[in-house]
């Protein structure tokens, strides 16, 4: 592995971490039956109230490639926006901009893969193509006065060629910074994050994008993704995607699963010593209400085990016999 940059220092406990909840779009993209407008906008609300503040609420792709987003203007026109909120959408191309520049919206999230296979599954183009329309995109979203996230997939690693060099993430977090994009998030497209990838890509974009803002956003696929926060911790990073119940899953990747969940997210921040300005509670009511409109029991741990100090009456509770 090529040498990188040297790690920052680690963000110190009472921090504020920014959690940015993504299920009203990488998690609904991936329902196959329609979840109606109305509910989408319940549900983004209630997270809200939990004291969410960041949240990527849907995606102007092509409603004939993901049909269960395309009522996002409707639900950006719907949600009730608390104060020192950031919202969010995702963009694949300049007709997805064309359509966010008409909308309130803070900063949109536009994505590239990092593997050419999963670039041309994704958004059917290869990478340098992707890289060169881009500026078209973000010349319309600055003259709209939205930000821009850059995204990257693929960037631990590849379901279709495995091994993606931490360099070639540093050269595409080099051209967003560039194109003047305000951050680069890193995908785990398919959960194959692993410690030593995360530090690799964090060290590798500070060399090559030094100042760059570096967002993290991890999927539980094989059960390490909070185990990838801490990594991101201990390198100084401090914006943290995830989804409500673990929803979540690319459909043009094989082998894709969910987000790492919010409320896992919340509860290990929180629990670790760090701030994130959400109620637990009211947050795992939001995870409840999502489950829900749903309509099956979703993957995350501590929708079902409540906070560590929950209480439970003993007169309800079997006694050993003998």
């Amino acid at each position: 592995m090529a040498a990188t940059a040297a790690p920052t220092a680690p963000v110190p406990e009472g921090a504020h971490i920014t959690v940015c909840e993504v299920g009203p779009r990488d998690g609904f993209q991936s329902e196959k039956s329609f979840i109606p407008t109305e509910r989408k906008i319940e549900i983004a609300n209630a997270l809200f109230a939990s004291g969410l503040r960041h949240m990527q609420v849907t995606s102007f792709v092509s409603p004939r490639a993901v049909p269960q987003l395309a009522d996002a203007e409707q639900v950006l026109a719907g949600i009730d926006r608390p104060e020192g909120a950031f919202v969010t959408a995702l963009v694949p191309n300049l007709r997805g901009a064309e359509r966010a520049a008409g909308c309130a919206l803070d900063a949109v999230h536009t994505v590239v893969s990092a593997s050419e296979t999963h670039n041309l599954k994704n958004v059917n183009r290869p990478i340098a193509q992707s890289l060169a329309e881009f500026e078209a995109v973000f010349d319309r979203l600055r003259k709209a006065g939205i930000g821009i996230e850059g995204g990257i997939a693929t960037a631990f690693g590849c379901p279709f060629e495995g091994v993606v060099p931490s360099e070639q993430v540093g050269r595409i977090a080099k051209r967003y910074q560039d194109l003047g994009a305000d951050s680069v998030s890193l995908g785990d497209t398919t959960g194959m994050a692993t410690p030593l990838t995360v530090r690799a890509a964090i060290r590798a974009i500070r060399e090559a994008a030094p100042g760059l803002e570096i967002h993290l956003h991890f999927h539980n696929t094989r059960g390490v993704g909070l185990a990838c926060v801490m990594t991101g911790l201990a390198e100084g990073v401090t914006h943290y995607d995830a989804a409500v119940g673990g929803l979540g899953g690319c459909p043009f990747a094989a082998g894709a699963t969910g987000n790492i969940c919010t409320e896992d997210l919340v509860y290990l921040l929180q629990e670790s010593g760090y701030a994130t300005g959400v109620d637990l509670e009211a947050l795992i009511g939001a995870g409840l209400l999502t489950q829900q409109v749903i309509g099956r029991p979703l993957p995350g741990q501590v929708i079902k085990a409540g906070p560590r100090l929950k209480r439970y009456d003993p007169a309800l509770t079997a006694t050993a016999a003998g």
